[in-house]
């Protein structure tokens, strides 16, 4: 009995240690269960030599410490301020980014090398088999890893990035062989794996992970739908794109001093063969949302009180922790730099010198187009293109499975890019929004090296060398603002564009017809800009580069609504010798233009006299509302959703199944029309025999919006804005969730300057003022360090959430003065 005993004891501590020492998901009979993938072993987490214990970070670091290293040309000093900003001191270049990847590493080594699995498609590495499978699955079905090694050949050419990239990797190399298991960053522990060297390879793969984030929009197949359901003139008359609501990022009436090239002309016959007889071919995916919103603006110095430019960016990003910016001050040869990098590549993104500033938006061109592939036979080795039967070539996609064998993908890719879904995997298409036997053309599959632009824009000293800067930037394409001491500003959507016929690649494409192919490049020099111009100020909200009846070239048939960028453009047009004040109430600016311009006419339709309790309460706030997207107020909820309401019930009868409605623009001007001069067949519901009119349609959109109101409680707090829109900022793997951030309780909506979504919004706001001696002002939703145990991690949610600034510390020297310095790292060679 007593050895029955004993050996029952044995098993169980032999089993426990085996449980503790392990991830559950990684026990065979629990691999399949997918809530489990984020549990971490258990044993090891609690360890209290090597666990979470020693991922505790004090406050204050070290007033001075001192780093000896071998791999130095000379000594680095690295001063931390009181938000722990790396201010960077090095006597050579290989030094300086060889100190920004080494503490960019020190703070965000797990979020950096994580992003470079999600965008390579090697999460099922981490997470075993499961969802992450099918995820990794689509990254390499799209050529994400394709792509970046086309980045890394590029880089490798060019002597100077070359040597940059080189010197960064070195030092986020250093940092990771200091480390040992116990001082791994937190989610290393938690999810029971180790970091990787950094090679170029993963700082390319950030740089596509940007691409795909920006660069990757595509309603290729719903718009084939809608052609082929309704014809050519309804598609062209609900979907033309440009209306005279834009206020263009080119101001009308600048000119174009250039010597155009030839536009390819239209083919004669357009034949676009998708066959769309399966619906589940052409649905969206769940989380499909329109583009994300950025702002930027430069004021000249007339308009400025101090003589010379502002300028302001907040580009609007997924919001996440740690945040996708790293901030940072270089000093180095010929360069003195400050602002937002992008943790794993080097450099400064988006920022300035003592003599520039620049920021950007996305311009959100037309640079991901689908090709409709014919096959010679069943064998898929050839596909027919013009005259002649081209070779497929086929890419073994090795997906490595934690605790499990690998998945050998073959990827089939022909001259216009992949095959993303080949027809017999239609399930896999419509889950990705992908057409079968398409190709995917996007151009971020194609050779680049962006680094020297932002190598080139942290040196500048002028306009000039601003715009020479511009010329190697490819993917994604971005409206880069600028402005100098010497008071010239200036805005360019800027990257490289296909030479298109109009609305080429609005439809999904014919991949044997050579008239489909993109014909060319629009030269950089031709690409729109303006300088200095009349109105005294240059901006831009993602709207329409330019009126696209006056520039020669095609970009995209739609962009963002018109409501951001017009209302900054009025604002500015107002103001006179303003500061950073002004700017920086700008830049939070709540007011919604659409419902200013259209609940007026939207409120005629009611009549308070036949409406129930809450519903009367409701239109009484509405009618009361200054338009204003405040947290606390009611109204705004009340106007989103039933905006919301009224865009279904116009469209989703004709436009349902996976398809996309036509653009907000489009619909305001029908609405604000209504039936005045004619019926409009678009408010009649297909599916009911009454002929319903705009005024039925909002009688029944207010009450569906009251409706689903209700089911959030009654009218009061579960009504308010800020509650409604939930905008939380969520850790990378959301599922850890002691580390995501509570709600966020201030205004704006995704249409107002300041873009706040429930997932999405300012990921960087930057107000600099220009002068002998710059001036700079700026916040992040975050904080420097990405370990969720420092006080940094997170210290700076909420002078953001309220809209303020932090003064960034500008040095000139490492021995400058400053009581806001609070520790210095240096490293000794």
């Amino acid at each position: 009995m007593k050895f029955f005993r004993f050996l029952f004891s044995l098993l169980m501590t032999v089993g426990l240690i085996y449980l503790l020492n392990n991830r559950l998901a990684d026990i065979p009979f629990l691999k399949k269960i997918e809530s489990l993938k984020a549990t971490p072993a258990l044993g090891k987490l609690l360890n209290p030599f090597g666990g979470f214990w020693k991922n505790a970070e004090a406050k204050n670091a070290p007033k001075i410490s001192r780093l000896y290293l071998d791999s130095l040309d000379n000594q680095v000093d690295i001063l931390l301020d009181d938000r722990l900003i790396p201010h960077i001191f090095a006597r050579s270049e290989k030094d300086l980014y060889f100190a920004q990847g080494y503490i960019t590493a020190r703070y965000r080594l797990w979020q950096m090398d994580f992003l470079t699995y999600v965008a390579a498609g090697r999460l099922s590495e981490i997470f075993g088999v499961g969802d992450a499978l099918e995820y990794d699955k689509t990254q390499r079905r799209i050529g994400m890893l394709y792509a970046a090694e086309k980045a890394v050949e590029e880089i490798q050419k060019d002597p100077l990035a070359k040597s940059v990239i080189d010197a960064y990797i070195q030092g986020v190399n250093t940092y990771i062989r200091e480390l040992s298991p116990k001082d791994y960053p937190i989610e290393y522990k938690l999810l029971d794996y180790k970091p990787e060297i950094w090679t170029p390879i993963k700082v390319a793969l950030i740089q596509k992970y940007m691409a795909q984030d920006l660069a990757f929009r595509t309603e290729d197949l719903q718009l084939t739908k809608i052609l082929q359901k309704y014809g050519t003139e309804i598609t062209e008359s609900l979907f033309k794109g440009y209306t005279d609501l834009q206020d263009p990022t080119i101001p009308p009436g600048t000119p174009f001093d250039f010597k155009k090239l030839e536009v390819p002309k239209v083919p004669r016959e357009i034949s676009y063969p998708l066959e769309l007889k399966d619906k589940s071919q052409t649905l969206l995916p769940e989380d499909y949302e329109t583009g994300l919103g950025s702002n930027n603006w430069a004021i000249g110095a007339d308009k400025s009180a101090t003589g010379y430019p502002i300028v302001c960016n907040d580009p609007h990003l997924g919001l996440k922790l740690p945040s996708i910016w790293f901030e940072i001050q270089l000093v180095g040869p010929k360069v003195n730099v400050y602002g937002a990098s992008l943790p794993g590549t080097p450099g400064v993104i988006i920022g300035f010198n003592k003599e520039v500033c620049w920021g950007v938006t996305n311009v959100d061109s037309d640079v991901t187009d689908w090709y409709k592939i014919q096959f010679q036979d069943n064998k898929r080795e050839a596909y027919k293109y013009g005259e002649e039967w081209r070779k497929v070539e086929r890419r073994i996609e090795n997906i490595k499975i934690r605790n499990a064998p690998s998945l050998m993908d073959t990827v089939l890719y022909t001259h216009h890019g992949p095959i993303a879904a080949q027809e017999k995997e239609k399930q896999f298409a419509a889950k990705n929004n992908f057409p079968t036997d398409a190709a995917f053309r996007w151009l971020a599959h194609d050779a680049s090296n962006d680094l020297v632009t932002f190598y080139k824009l942290n040196r500048a000293r002028n306009y000039q060398d601003y715009r020479e800067a511009l010329v190697h930037y490819s993917c994604p394409a971005q409206n880069f603002i600028f402005a100098d001491v010497h008071k010239d500003i200036a805005i360019t959507p800027n990257g490289k564009f296909p030479l298109k016929w109009k609305n080429q690649g609005k439809f999904v494409l014919d991949g044997s017809n050579p008239e489909h192919d993109w014909q060319g490049w629009i030269p950089a020099d031709q690409n729109p800009h303006v300088k200095n111009p009349e109105r005294g100020f240059v901006s831009s909200a993602n709207q329409f580069p330019v009126v696209d009846s006056i520039y020669p070239y095609y970009l995209h048939w739609n962009f963002d609504p018109y409501d951001r960028g017009r209302r900054i453009n009025e604002r500015l047009e107002r103001i006179d010798s303003v500061g950073v004040e002004e700017m920086r109430l700008l830049q939070i600016d709540n007011l919604g233009l659409l419902a200013k311009d259209i609940l007026p006419s939207m409120l005629k339709y009611l009549d308070k006299k036949i409406l129930k309790t809450e519903a009367r309460e409701a239109l009484s706030l509405l009618q009361d509302w200054d338009y204003r997207y405040k947290a606390d107020l009611i109204a705004p909820t009340v106007f989103h959703v039933w905006w919301n309401s009224l865009n279904d019930a116009i469209w989703k009868d004709e436009f349902g199944e996976g398809m996309v409605y036509p653009p907000k623009d489009v619909t305001q001007k029908l609405v604000a029309r209504g039936d005045s001069l004619s019926p409009v067949k678009w408010f009649d519901n297909v599916q009911t025999k009454p002929i319903e009119t705009l005024k039925d349609l909002m009688r029944q959109s207010y009450d569906t919006a009251i409706q689903e109101l209700r089911k959030r409680g009654a009218l009061g707090q579960a009504w308010q804005w800020a509650v409604y829109r939930d905008t939380k900022i969520n850790h990378i793997i959301a599922r850890f969730e002691p580390f995501n951030s509570p709600r966020i309780q201030s205004g704006g909506a995704k249409g107002t300057v300041n873009a706040l979504g429930p997932v999405s919004g300012p990921s960087w706001r930057m107000v600099v003022q220009l002068g002998i001696n710059p001036k700079a002002f700026v916040v992040y939703p975050g904080g420097q360090s990405g370990n969720p145990g420092s006080f940094y991690y997170d210290n700076f949610l909420q002078t953001w959430s309220k809209g303020e600034l932090y003064e960034a510390l500008y040095m000139t020297n490492s021995k400058q003065n400053s009581d806001r310095i609070i520790s210095t790292l240096k490293l000794v060679k």
